[in-house]
C-alpha cells in the first residue's frame, strides 16, 4: 500500500534523466556542428560521455533527419570509419533582417548558406503592418520554393531588443518602439517552437561565432557592426552580454568629443557621428561641394567606388573614417579586454584602404603600450552577417534546447 504522506520521487528521477539526455543531445549535435565529419569515437572522447550514450543519442539525431552517416574512403585502413555530418538541404532556418533603408529575408541551410533571399524596402508605415508583411514575404518564400517546415526562425533589429521578450523597445532608425514581433511570429508560424529576436550587432556577432571562419579563438570578442550607426555585439565565453536594460555594445553613442558633432540621439560628439558610412558620407558630400539634393542621394557605396576609382576626396574620407574607428575600438578594447574585435560592414570591403589607419590609431591609443596588441580583423562572413546572424539565433537555440518534457 502507497503511504499517501511519502512523496513520489518517480517522477522527478523521470524528469531528471530527461534533462541530463536533452543536455547529452546538445552537447553530441553542438560536437557534430562544430567538427565535422566526426566519428561516435571522437565525440565520446572529446565529450567524456560513454560509447553507448553516444551511440543512443547519434541513432536518435539520425532518425530525426538532424544528421547522416557516411564511410570515409581511407586506404591506408582494412574498415572505413563511419563519420557523421549534419544533414543539408533539409533542416532550414528563416532568417528576416530589418533596418532603416531596407529589410531582407532568407531561407539558411543548417550550414549557414543562404539558399534563397528577397530583399523589402524598409517603409515607414505602422511598424507593426511592415513587419506582417516581412513574416508573410518569408513565409512566400519557403512556399515558392517548397521546402520543408523552418527549425526556427530569427529576426535581427537595428535597435534595442529584449531579447528574452523578443521585443523590439526602441528603434530610433526605424521609429518603433515596444514592437511584440515574438508574438506576431508565433501568429504567423503556429508550428515553429523555435523563434528569437535580437540586436542586429548581437546577432551578427552570434554569426560569427557560428559560422566565422578565423584562425583564432574566438571565444572572447567584440563584433562592431559599422553602417548608418555603430553597434556591438560583446561575446564573452561564447555568450552574448545582454546588459540590464539590453543596452550592451551601444558604443555608438560613447562620447569621443565633447560638444562635437551632432548625432541622431541627441548627443554631440559620439562615436557614430564620426566613423559611421552616414559621417563618412556626410563629410565626403561636404569636401565635394555637392548641393543637398545630390548629397541626399549619396550612399556609402558611391563612396567607395569612387575611391576605388581613383577619387582621391573618397579615399580621404574614407581613412578619416578608419582612423577615427581606430581611436573608439582603443576605448572598446579597455573597456572589455576582448581577444579579438570583428568588424561588419562595407568598410570591409576597403580593408586594405583603412586597416592601417584603424590599427595606427588603435595602437597610438592602446593601454599601457599593449606589446602584441588585440587582433583587428574584418568579418570572416561573405554575405550580410546580420542576416545570416538572425538565422543563426534561431539555430543556437533549436541546438542548445535543453527543455524538459514530461
Amino acid at each position: 500500500m502507497i503511504n499517501p504522506r511519502r512523496p513520489r520521487h518517480d517522477h522527478v528521477i523521470s524528469a531528471n534523466s530527461r534533462v541530463v539526455r536533452n543536455i547529452n543531445r546538445a552537447v553530441i549535435l553542438n560536437s557534430i556542428r562544430e567538427r565535422e565529419p566526426i566519428s561516435r569515437a571522437t565525440i565520446a572522447r572529446l565529450t567524456r560521455l560513454n560509447k553507448s550514450t553516444v551511440s543512443s543519442i547519434v541513432a536518435s539525431l539520425i532518425e530525426e533527419d538532424l544528421i547522416v552517416e557516411e564511410f570515409e574512403k581511407i586506404a591506408a585502413v582494412g574498415r572505413n570509419p563511419i563519420s557523421l555530418h549534419l544533414k543539408r538541404g533539409q533542416n532550414l532556418y528563416g532568417a528576416i533582417s530589418f533596418d532603416s533603408a531596407a529589410t531582407r529575408i532568407a531561407v539558411v541551410d543548417v550550414d549557414g548558406t543562404l539558399m534563397y533571399t528577397d530583399k523589402i524596402t524598409t517603409e515607414p508605415r505602422p511598424a507593426e503592418q511592415f513587419v506582417r508583411t516581412c513574416i508573410e514575404a518569408l513565409a512566400a518564400l519557403r512556399t515558392q520554393h517548397r521546402l520543408p517546415e523552418f527549425k526556427g526562425i530569427g529576426v535581427s533589429v537595428a535597435g534595442i531588443v529584449d531579447s528574452l521578450q523578443s521585443k523590439v523597445v526602441l528603434a530610433p532608425n526605424l521609429g518603433w518602439e515596444n514592437v511584440n514581433i515574438g508574438d506576431m511570429l508565433t501568429r504567423a508560424f503556429p508550428d515553429v517552437t523555435v523563434t528569437s529576436v535580437e540586436n542586429d550587432a548581437k546577432a551578427a556577432a552570434i554569426a560569427e561565432l557560428w559560422f566565422g571562419r578565423h584562425n583564432i579563438n574566438l571565444s572572447n570578442f567584440v563584433f562592431l557592426t559599422v553602417g548608418r550607426g555603430i553597434g556591438a555585439g560583446i561575446v564573452i565565453d561564447k555568450h552574448i552580454l545582454n546588459g540590464e536594460m539590453h543596452l550592451a555594445g551601444e558604443f555608438g553613442h560613447m562620447i569621443l568629443f565633447e560638444g562635437g558633432e551632432p548625432c541622431p540621439c541627441g548627443n554631440r560628439g559620439c562615436w557614430e557621428a564620426y566613423a559611421s558610412d552616414r559621417a563618412t558620407v556626410g563629410r565626403y558630400a561636404g569636401a565635394k561641394g555637392l548641393d543637398a539634393d545630390t548629397a541626399r542621394m549619396l550612399t556609402i557605396d558611391d563612396v567607395i567606388v569612387a575611391a576605388k576609382n581613383g577619387d582621391g576626396i573618397a579615399v580621404t574620407e574614407l581613412k578619416t573614417s578608419g582612423r577615427y574607428l581606430g581611436i573608439g575600438i582603443a576605448n572598446v578594447i579597455k573597456a572589455v579586454d576582448p581577444g579579438a574585435i570583428i568588424i561588419g560592414g562595407h568598410i570591409t570591403r576597403v580593408w586594405d584602404l583603412v586597416s592601417s589607419e584603424i590599427l595606427a590609431s588603435a595602437r597610438k591609443q592602446s593601454f599601457f603600450g599593449e606589446r602584441d596588441g588585440t587582433p583587428i580583423l574584418p568579418t570572416s562572413l561573405v554575405r550580410r552577417p546580420s542576416l545570416l546572424g538572425a538565422a543563426a539565433l534561431a539555430q543556437r537555440k533549436f541546438f542548445g534546447d535543453v527543455r524538459v518534457t514530461l
